[in-house]
């Protein structure tokens, strides 16, 4: 399989029009994938102590959404922890957490890692970090490794019966999209926001009519 290729959107924004073809490459060619992740229970983890916050692979598939805003996104800490030991395993602004298991289809969901600054933090169990070896805006590959296009490619890679997985080797074989420009990019960002943004006014919405 190339690792590199061009290809045209079905879709654009009118000012993209004549930019030019989208990149199209390989998985494994586009992210680091040796990034090593914990494997914390539930249990081993508290909202009140600790210092190395743990990303667990429940909260991605349902309490996160595409990005992980670190100061503002509640994160579970690791009790009795310290940074120091978990040096190898810290993540880095833009990297990429992927859940490889789940009780249903939504094995394999994704979450970009945002707004880190001074935070020590660390990828937990039934996930896979994945640090991207590409500049790219922020926010752009947590939004399109969650479209309906991209996951495409995962529903015949998925295992199991009660509980579907997702192996490194089958995700690193998938093929992600992405135009070459960084403002076609952002552009693209602002508008799956927008769309979070409507979504959660429509959820407060619906909260306010309940309780009122």
């Amino acid at each position: 399989m190339e690792n590199n290729r061009k290809m045209v959107p079905k879709r654009r924004f009118k000012e993209f029009q004549n930019a030019g073809d989208w990149e199209q490459r390989k998985f494994d060619s586009l992210f680091d994938c040796t990034i090593s992740n914990s494997n914390f229970s539930r249990a081993e983890l508290s909202y009140k102590e600790g210092s190395v916050l743990n990303i667990h692979y429940g909260d991605v598939l349902i309490k996160y959404g595409s990005i992980i805003d670190v100061q503002c996104d509640e994160i579970p800490f690791i009790r009795n922890s310290d940074c120091d030991d978990f040096r190898d395993l810290w993540l880095q602004e833009g990297d990429i957490i992927i859940a490889d298991a789940a009780e249903d289809k939504t094995v394999g969901k994704a979450c970009e890692i945002a707004n880190l600054q001074d935070s020590c933090i660390i990828s937990g169990l039934h996930t896979m970090v994945y640090r991207p070896l590409v500049n790219m805006s922020r926010g752009y590959l947590g939004y399109y490794l969650n479209t309906d296009s991209y996951r495409q490619q995962l529903i015949p890679l998925m295992q199991g019966i009660k509980v579907l997985s997702l192996s490194r080797s089958n995700i690193q074989n998938t093929l992600v999209s992405y135009p070459s420009s960084t403002d076609e990019q952002e552009h693209i960002v602002a508008c799956f926001k927008n769309v979070d943004n409507l979504i959660t006014l429509h959820q407060c919405e619906q909260l306010s009519d309940i309780i009122l």
